[in-house]
């Protein structure tokens, strides 16, 4: 079970695999969520995070996403402490760490 705020590749993957409730928030840039994402995901960039966070689905657990887990870790932070959200988790080690260690034939970069 994630804790904390981060949770594992493997975390993830398993409560994909329950089909838990959950809000996929990618945090990259358009481009870098053209190259590779994780299916499910929606794109809410980092860069302009603070006007489009409001949008995230209410009373859902989120997983942020980003790259190599350091964007979706501010994001998560933003969420929890400016937005109040309690079910907050960013994905540890980013899509690089999925693609090593769930889906090997994602596209990385």
């Amino acid at each position: 079970m994630a804790s904390g705020w981060e949770i594992t590749p493997a975390e993830l993957k398993a409560w994909l695999e329950e089909k838990r409730p959950l809000f996929l928030c990618d945090v990259r840039e358009v481009h870098e969520f053209d190259i590779c994402r994780i299916p499910g995901s929606s794109l809410f960039p980092l860069s302009r995070f603070e006007d489009v966070a409001p949008d995230i689905p209410p009373g859902l657990p989120v997983v942020t996403i980003c790259h190599h887990g350091v964007r979706s870790l501010n994001a998560a932070a933003f969420l929890k402490q400016q937005l109040g959200m309690k079910e907050v988790w960013s994905l540890a080690g980013g899509v690089e760490r999925w693609a090593r260690e769930i889906d090997p034939d994602m596209p990385r970069y």
